[in-house]
């Protein structure tokens, strides 16, 4: 592969591209529920030095898993609208470049968990290999989002057990109930590139749910919610965190309505708002906490 000479600033601008850092949704998709996490666990405000640890890498682990995706895709990319300008698509980048660049931010990833504990650790090797492997379900797997929301789900464990030092039934309950939501925005997201998908054979619960697309994000959606509620019972939270649900609620009715007719603009605009929907949850989660330690 033959790559067209460029300056330092050009490549560097290239693999902030790659790694998807002008477009820092996929960072704050993944951030929430990890966040929900982080406070769950603690029962409040979490300690400095974990949350610092989990914010800058989940940053650093959501732009190697953009890395490999793209690695991944960089035979299909040019023949989506969306993708045909992603790096590795247009040859911008190398193939070996990228690699090394996933592989580099990996390893940063690593080495910033070791003040952690053993299980925290031991987890890390799960979510690697779950960021690692995603990419490549989408041409055997009917679907593939639910396999990312495991992945984008990982946080949630991992925050436990470096709070706690163990993964209680709520961590897992709570990593289900997030998989529910990531196939409900992922769903949105492949409805954008749905007609692209099928010329090229590249598999999404988008196709999958056929024409019950919609009605699949919908209940995928009120699943989510209603798992929720069911965490707020069990931590005994109060009404501010069901304030927050109830905004979620409301914004989740506003997707559906941009969402219904499928157009791909439209589909594109409600997965971002997710981002609002993740946003809501913490703030119900942590200012319940706050009013209720003081």
């Amino acid at each position: 592969m033959t790559l067209t000479p460029m300056t330092l600033t050009q490549r560097l601008g290239y693999y902030e591209k790659l790694m998807r850092l002008d477009k820092p949704i996929g960072i704050l998709l993944l951030l929430w529920p990890t966040l929900w996490g982080l406070w769950l666990a603690a029962n409040g405000f979490p300690s400095m030095n974990v949350l610092a640890i989990f914010i800058l890498g989940t940053i650093l682990m959501r732009s190697a898993g953009c890395v490999v995706n793209d690695y991944a895709d960089r035979n299909f990319d040019g023949h989506v609208e969306r993708t045909k300008n992603r790096p590795l698509a247009v040859r911008a980048v190398s193939t070996k470049e990228a690699l090394l660049l996933a592989a580099g931010l990996s390893l940063v990833a690593f080495l910033l968990i070791q003040p952690l504990n053993r299980l925290t650790i031991e987890l890390s090797f799960v979510a690697l290999f779950l960021a690692a492997s995603y990419p490549f379900t989408k041409r055997f797997f009917a679907m593939p989002q639910a396999y990312l929301g495991i992945a984008f789900s990982f946080g949630i464990p991992m925050a436990f057990a470096a709070q706690t030092g163990e993964v209680p039934f709520l961590a897992w309950f709570m990593m289900a109930a997030n998989l529910l939501w990531v196939i409900a925005y992922d769903t949105e997201y492949a409805m954008v590139d749905k007609v692209d998908d099928l010329k090229i054979g590249i598999k999404t619960s988008a196709i999958t749910f056929g024409r019950y697309d919609v009605a699949g994000v919908m209940l995928c959606h009120g699943a989510f919610l209603s798992a929720m509620v069911f965490i707020g019972l069990i931590q005994k939270l109060g009404v501010i965190y069901y304030a927050g649900l109830a905004v979620a609620l409301g914004l989740i009715l506003y997707q559906y309505r941009l969402i219904h007719d499928r157009d791909r603009g439209h589909c594109f605009k409600a997965f971002l708002h997710n981002n609002w929907v993740g946003a809501t949850i913490f703030a119900g989660i942590a200012l319940d906490y706050m009013i209720k330690n003081n």
